[in-house]
């Protein structure tokens, strides 16, 4: 069963999408189509969007979902004439605070995704630049500035976690990638010793790490099973001797892998 869903803005459409694909989830049986429409801001687009939507109607035979965080009434009111199923979230939510904190909305686009806090932002930016200088192991001399050193086998998710860590959370992470030399001698690697309370180790079932390894080299001795299970196995090893606090990836999205990071390490949101 397929089903457009349109997430429809007058800003970035972040927050449609958020808010839309966390309703979508519920729903796996249905096949969902997904279409962005960012910077919907005047009626113009607004009534060539409505024609769009009309089009997906007659074509799934079904009306399409639209999530819509529109600010402008007239632009909002011009797509509610669409054959669509209209999911208005800031109609929705907006009147009753409004009516909770007696205060009229300011009816601002682009609120919840401007630089609010210039301070917030460059931190943010900083972590980004942290994170990509201090990847794999590149540069240890910086792990004193670390909040957070991610450790594991290559391919294990480490690199994106890290990022999505300093962009969402401002969090200055940095990996180290467990290789098999650094596991001889079943020790924390030397680099990572003077930082030990800043370690958090990741890891991940070897059938996965396979697959992800056969995308980069196909057919190698790095991608074989075999030589998966053996770095699987002998890592979580050393995290169990070492105490080292880790999690199992295999399941988790970017987004779930940071957020229980966050969790686990009692890491705060620099804001």
């Amino acid at each position: 069963m397929k089903r457009t869903a349109f997430f429809i803005s007058d800003g970035t459409g972040l927050t449609a999408e958020a808010l839309g694909n966390s309703l979508l989830a519920q729903f796996e049986k249905i096949d969902f189509e997904r279409v962005t429409m960012p910077y919907i801001d005047d009626l113009d687009k607004a009534n060539d969007l409505v024609t769009r939507i009309n089009h997906a109607e007659q074509t799934d035979g079904a009306k399409p979902l639209v999530f819509d965080t529109i600010v402008n009434n007239d632009i909002r009111e011009a797509i509610g004439k669409a054959n669509g199923f209209m999911v208005d979230i800031f109609g929705t939510f907006l009147h009753p605070l409004e009516t909770e904190l007696s205060v009229s909305s300011s009816y601002t686009v682009g609120r919840s995704h401007a630089i609010s806090n210039e301070s917030n932002y460059e931190r943010r930016i900083k972590a980004v630049n942290f994170a990509l200088d201090n990847d794999d192991g590149a540069r240890i001399r910086h792990y004193s500035e670390a909040d957070l050193i991610l450790v594991g086998a290559s391919r294990s998710g480490k690199t994106p976690t890290c990022l999505y860590l300093a962009l969402q959370y401002g969090v200055k992470a940095a990996n180290y990638p467990i290789t098999e030399e650094d596991l001889q001698d079943q020790q924390l690697p030397e680099a990572l010793k003077p930082h030990k309370e800043k370690i958090f180790g990741l890891t991940i079932e070897p059938e996965r790490l396979a697959t992800i390894r056969n995308e980069r080299r196909p057919n190698s001795r790095y991608a074989s099973i075999k030589q998966c299970m053996l770095e699987v196995e002998e890592i979580e090893l050393m995290y169990r001797r070492e105490r080292i606090p880790y999690m199992n990836t295999t399941a988790y999205s970017v987004e779930e892998i940071s957020t229980r990071i966050m969790v686990s390490t009692g890491l705060k949101r620099n804001r």
